[in-house]
């Protein structure tokens, strides 16, 4: 029962602050955190980095099979005793899987509302360091996002053996 709260919790939450984000109207941009983390609208028609917005269909068909491939292996091993942190990394994976598929069948594109930035710009001491944190800083993700992270590291580690 924990896994699948943690699933719907993360479900709910994303998707609670993608609504505000689109029922805000013209958002424009806030930062929070020093300026380390700006709050902004984005709708990304594609996938990750907006890979494959000229194909939207074949990316919201792969994201509901990929969705329901992992709900598949999540419900065989929710049976299992054991496991915890495989089954919270898949919980987390398809929380997130789960909002951003729902918005791409939806929306026609995923909302996505926050991107990092690492360092000012005027602050990195090198041209390589500067180019790495503008383009980190140019990711704009969603909290589906971190959780499909999260969740993919979780399940490396339960098969790496340290669970």
């Amino acid at each position: 029962m924990p896994y699948i709260m943690t699933l719907l919790s993360l479900w709910a939450a994303d998707s609670f602050v993608k609504y505000r984000i689109e029922k805000g109207g013209s958002v424009g941009e806030k930062t929070l955190a020093d300026g380390k983390i700006v709050v902004k609208r984005y709708h990304n028609r594609g996938a990750m980095l907006n890979l494959g917005d000229q194909n939207q269909y074949l990316v919201a068909l792969l994201s509901l099979v990929f969705s329901a491939f992992v709900t598949g292996i999540f419900a065989a091993m929710l049976g299992r005793k054991g496991k915890g942190v495989l089954k919270t990394g898949l919980a987390l994976i398809l929380g997130g899987a789960y909002s951003n598929t729902y918005d791409r069948l939806r929306r026609k594109y995923v909302v996505d509302y926050f991107s990092i930035h690492l360092m000012d710009a005027d602050k990195c001491v090198s041209r390589f360091v500067r180019k790495l944190n503008d383009r980190f800083s140019g990711i704009v993700f969603n909290l589906g996002d971190f959780g499909i992270i999260i969740g993919a590291m979780l399940l490396v580690i339960s098969e790496s053996g340290s669970e």
